[in-house]
């Protein structure tokens, strides 16, 4: 027999002595592109994994471009594995691959400004107006 509720579902054991938990958890699944965000929440038991509740929600139908093997997750904005369980109330995300890297990207701006006069040539900060160079 099983009978359920908002949090729990019950289920009798084979033996009808003991009885068997299972608790329900709520997760949102996020993912994004410039032109569309989907935020799902979905109903998973506490067991669940994170891959497993991302199937269970459906996004990779909305957005088939992701690739689990390729795009990191994360819940909130902390990267996890595929395999780590979710706890109530998770967000979890799915990361896009990134375009350019960062430090690429900050470097090539710092040479520019360099090269612009922009940025003082020794430490690569902000010029100081006030500074004279002999």
């Amino acid at each position: 027999m099983t009978l359920t509720n908002n949090e729990f579902t019950h289920s009798d054991d084979v033996t009808g002595d003991e009885r068997v938990v299972d608790e329900k958890v709520t997760v949102e699944v996020v993912y994004g592109v410039p032109h569309k965000q989907k935020i799902l929440t979905i109903l998973v038991t506490a067991d669940t994994t994170v891959e497993q509740a991302i199937m269970a929600s459906g996004i990779i139908d909305l957005f088939p471009e992701i690739d689990l093997s390729i795009n990191k997750v994360g819940i909130w904005n902390r990267a996890v594995k595929l395999s780590d369980e979710v706890n109530d109330l998770d967000r979890i995300e799915v990361y896009r691959p990134l375009i350019a890297d960062p430090k690429d990207v900050r470097k090539r701006r710092a040479e520019k400004a360099k090269l612009e006069g922009r940025a003082d040539k020794t430490t690569g900060g902000r010029v100081n107006p006030l500074r004279v160079d002999k």
